[in-house]
């Protein structure tokens, strides 16, 4: 165990994992779901962009997330690479490096993008394999933006109509996380980092936070043990492993040599605490807090 006393557990969660072991509630089915750590570079480091959501959310209520959510059916539309939709590394290759199926890797790819679309207002694609869409803030942006969120138009058609190409490059692949067995709502979760694109701009969108902001990494971390701010442990070990380079190429670099394999957190004894296990590449940056 890494030693993350500094993130001890709700008495809530503590009971739900007991109640769980007692045989007295049995594992939820986990929904895929995609999430982006979206970076820019900040005077002392890199910065990521992070949504507090809606204290009413049955799932993460009141904490800071990064943009994502759940894969939907048409992110499987394999028209999107028929159509020539697709640039960058293929959905073979994001296969070997999501260590998924190419199909679930493809649909994983397009809900990044796309969530990070609806819920931040940046947009990876461009016109051509080299270029990315330099500002979304016009009001026929933002029409086909809510019209995503609603479902009322695919990936694949938003592409078509606006003549763009997703820009897969823009990603890097990071980690990946179960949620616990004995939560009621379980997601199986890749993590993406991605550099905000040159010239675009977040707004805050999302109708499911309340606030947004750009937090240094390093500063994100301070802010969760300071207890200012909310953040599940995957989040925060997150940042705290961002916040070790000195800027986002060092981190789209470090995403450039690795292959996702997801990580189930179980619950641990720490002391008086009970806190989340973690994978151990994270054990001596949580040590050295």
């Amino acid at each position: 165990m890494t030693g993350a006393q500094r993130l001890p557990l709700p008495a809530a969660l503590v009971a739900q994992a007991r109640a769980y072991a007692d045989g007295g509630a049995a594992p939820a089915e986990p929904r895929d779901a995609a999430t982006v750590v979206l970076l820019r570079d900040g005077p002392t480091g890199p910065e990521v962009y992070l949504l507090r959501r809606q204290g009413s959310m049955a799932f993460a209520g009141g904490m800071c997330v990064f943009p994502g959510g759940g894969v939907d059916r048409r992110d499987f539309d394999d028209e999107l690479v028929d159509r020539g939709l697709w640039a960058g590394p293929s959905p073979r290759e994001w296969a070997a490096r999501l260590g998924c199926e190419e199909p679930q890797a493809r649909a994983l790819v397009c809900a990044a993008v796309r969530e990070t679309f609806e819920e931040s207002g940046v947009l990876l694609a461009g016109p051509g394999p080299a270029e990315v869409v330099a500002d979304t803030t016009a009001a026929d942006w933002e029409a086909d933006r809510v019209a995503l969120e609603s479902r009322e138009l695919s990936l694949t058609a938003f592409l078509e109509k606006r003549s763009l190409v997703l820009r897969t490059d823009l990603l890097g692949a990071w980690s990946g996380w179960l949620t616990p067995v004995f939560e009621p709502r379980r997601y199986r979760t890749w993590f993406f980092v991605a550099r905000l694109p040159e010239g675009q701009l977040t707004r805050d969108v999302s109708s499911e936070s309340s606030s947004v902001t750009w937090l240094p990494a390093a500063e994100a971390v301070d802010q969760v043990e300071r207890g200012e701010i909310s953040m599940l442990p995957p989040t925060w070990l997150t940042c705290l492993e961002v916040a070790q380079h000195a800027g986002a190429a060092g981190v789209l670099a470090a995403a450039g040599g690795r292959t996702v394999e997801m990580f189930m957190p179980e619950v641990v004894a720490d002391g008086g605490d009970f806190i989340l296990s973690t994978p151990a590449r994270y054990a001596a940056l949580v040590d050295a807090r």
